[in-house]
């Protein structure tokens, strides 16, 4: 009988209301804000939304047509009181396929698409791009698995199914019709962090045969239709 991981997933992340300090902010801001042409008049639907971390960042820079679903009932005991009433615990595909008429600019999906298999995937995609406005934009984050520094991200959870590099989300989005605006690396820590990274990944590009083209640990992604 097949285990079901989800069933103790609360218990194994240990969720607790998020806060927002000025580096997440800033975090915020250089990942997906500015890289993804965000406004506060643009609306926005959060699948896979956790805590509300995110959800509290856009109440935080002024949006107000904003949603975010997830499948977990427990997240909604943790959601920071200012964007409780924007958190919906519903199953994906029974949201996306009710959506009717209403239609998002952005659509963000960080730490999500890898907990579905190629197929699911592909159905999302598919489905996302239906709620999607015409010059919308998806945006993914997903463990990096063409890097060794982000093994631990996509196999450290017993729920992802999907490993993903840049070339299959390429591939993916292909297969969906969607235009590849941009990928990119995911840049954490102090400065002096990321120019001893700079370093080493240079190196280690011209040490090895087939180095990856991106040494991040995890991926950021945007799609948009074509």
């Amino acid at each position: 009988m097949p285990t079901d991981f989800y069933s103790s997933y609360s218990a194994y992340k240990d969720y607790c209301s998020p806060s927002l300090a000025p580096k997440d902010i800033q975090r915020f801001d250089v990942e997906i804000w500015n890289p993804a042409a965000f406004s506060s008049a643009l609306s926005c639907l959060e699948i896979g939304c956790g805590t509300g971390e995110f959800l509290t960042y856009l109440a935080h820079k002024g949006l107000e047509g904003f949603h975010g679903i997830d499948h977990d009932p427990d997240l909604k005991e943790v959601q920071n009181p200012e964007v409780a009433s924007k958190f919906e615990c519903m199953d994906v595909w029974q949201y996306l396929e009710g959506c009717g008429e209403n239609k998002f600019d952005r659509v963000v999906l960080l730490d999500v698409l890898e907990h579905f298999s190629p197929e699911e995937g592909f159905r999302l995609l598919s489905l996302i791009k239906k709620v999607l406005e015409s010059k919308g934009k998806i945006i993914l984050k997903v463990p990096n698995a063409a890097s060794p520094w982000g093994m631990n991200y996509q196999f450290g959870d017993l729920t992802h199914k999907t490993p993903y590099t840049s070339e299959s989300l390429r591939q993916l989005a292909t297969a969906c019709a969607l235009n590849v605006e941009r990928v990119y690396d995911q840049k954490r820590g102090s400065r002096r962090r990321l120019i001893t990274n700079a370093i080493v990944h240079k190196f280690l590009s011209w040490a090895l045969l087939t180095p990856p083209s991106l040494w991040g640990a995890n991926l950021y992604c945007i799609l948009s239709p074509k």
